[in-house]
């Protein structure tokens, strides 16, 4: 196939939909009836809707609260749960560094590093945690 000779005609592109949702619509997810696909269509051949007929199907979104202090309750509410996540974050990532914050620097011979890292191969376990059981074991066996 050569480059440079296919074009966007060569695609099928379907229709937009139009941006108006019936609300009953969104209730019954049943299809709709041959009237209600006529008058559809002859809404969408028309090429612009009256100002009056546009007004009234722009009802007020339910999301939106009704007062403001409705909506000021529910801000608040949301900007307290996301203190709240933030403090259990910050915890969490305090707790994490505590753990992995005190480091031993051991020295090891070639073949015990060697045995480590098959060991860590073979069994699909970080160097790390082999080590750590280890050391864990060893403390636990001379009573420590």
């Amino acid at each position: 196939m050569a480059k440079g000779q296919t074009t966007v005609s060569d695609f099928a592109v379907a229709p937009r939909r139009s941006r108006t949702v019936d609300p009953a619509a969104k209730r019954d997810d049943a299809p709709l009836s041959s009237e209600r696909a006529s008058e559809e269509a002859g809404a969408e051949n028309q090429p612009h809707a009256p100002a009056s007929l546009l007004e009234a199907e722009q009802r007020p979104s339910r999301l939106i609260a009704p007062t403001e202090e409705a909506r000021r309750e529910r801000s608040v509410s949301k900007a307290l749960q996301r203190e709240d996540s933030r403090v259990r974050l910050r915890d969490l990532k305090r707790a994490h560094d505590r753990e992995s914050k005190h480091y031993v620097n051991c020295p090891l011979n070639y073949e015990t590093k060697k045995r480590l890292e098959r060991a860590s191969f073979e069994n699909d376990v970080k160097m790390t945690k082999i080590m750590q059981a280890a050391i864990d074991q060893y403390l636990k066996d001379n009573g420590y």
